[in-house]
């Protein structure tokens, strides 16, 4: 019957392609409307970017500045910051799209597992970003920082004139980076579920993978060992926390096959078992020969 009711919900292609593009007009709609919204307040939004850079040199003593060498430079800074800002607090909401397209062609037990992973997956996003903003950036900008020096006779100061337009896109593809390495626990128990890979294999994979993360990391981050450190030891954290996610995804699948095994058991056992009406008169003397009482 399951098998019958899933069939009578399969759509051809066509409709699967309709059904995506609604699903993705729904997700472009949503990030235009969050783009006007943080448009308007795309000074609070700059202020909220460059709030871990003012912080530090504030502390270094001295009032510092963000300088454009464009004309149009400043109006485009505020076109990305929107954007960036309308992209990561849409993305829940994507999020929910892409479950809704794939949730019909999912059985009740099906979306029941995977419903956590809808929730699991804009928390882990909005927990990356918030580790590179509160903690990778104070130390980073530090670290950059540290190479200014004062001068001297004969010699001239070395002082940090940045543009605000590199620092901004800097920021950005940090908290993207962030977000979406904090998603790996996610996409590794899907992958577990699928079969695709197992906890043996990633432990054995192991060293190969922190060399992968500590390449990524580098190709991601700035040249610097704070925000390559920063981001390479939580994701092989979650690398371990994805091995442990996946071995409970085996243990749950073999103990839905060992009670899979045992229904067939039983089922073989009762075929072994003559019904009443398969009875005739032989096998009745067969078993009154076998056990007189």
């Amino acid at each position: 019957m399951a098998e019958t009711g899933h069939e009578e919900k399969s759509m051809p292609l066509l409709e699967h392609l309709i059904e995506l593009r609604k699903r993705m007009m729904h997700s472009a709609i949503i990030v235009i409307l969050l783009f006007f919204v943080c448009y308007y307040f795309a000074p609070q939004l700059y202020d909220f970017l460059v709030a871990p850079l003012a912080d530090v040199l504030e502390d270094m003593g001295g009032s510092r500045r963000l300088i454009f060498t464009a004309l149009h430079e400043a109006f485009f800074t505020y076109i990305k910051v929107a954007l960036f800002a309308a992209l990561f607090l849409a993305f829940p909401f994507i999020a929910i799209q892409v479950w809704m397209f794939i949730a019909p062609g999912l059985y009740k037990n099906e979306k029941r597992a995977f419903a956590p992973f809808l929730i699991a997956t804009p928390v882990l996003f909005f927990m990356g970003g918030a580790l590179v903003y509160y903690l990778v950036f104070p130390l980073a900008w530090k670290f950059f920082l540290s190479f200014e020096s004062v001068g001297g006779a004969g010699s001239l100061p070395i002082q940090l004139e940045a543009k605000v337009g590199e620092y901004l896109s800097l920021v950005m593809r940090l908290i993207f980076a962030f977000g979406l390495c904090f998603e790996l626990p996610v996409v590794m128990t899907l992958l577990g579920r699928a079969g695709m890979v197992t906890s043996k294999g990633m432990r054995e994979k192991r060293k190969y993978a922190v060399v992968l993360v500590f390449v990524v990391a580098a190709i991601l981050t700035p040249p610097d060992v704070i925000s390559q450190i920063g981001l390479a030891l939580p994701t092989i954290a979650l690398y371990e926390i994805s091995i442990l996610s996946v071995q409970m995804v085996e243990r749950k699948r073999g103990d839905k096959e060992d009670d899979e095994d045992d229904e067939d058991d039983d089922d073989d056992d009762e075929d072994d078992i003559p019904h009443a009406d398969e009875f005739d008169d032989d096998d009745a003397e067969e078993l009154d020969a076998k056990d007189p009482t």
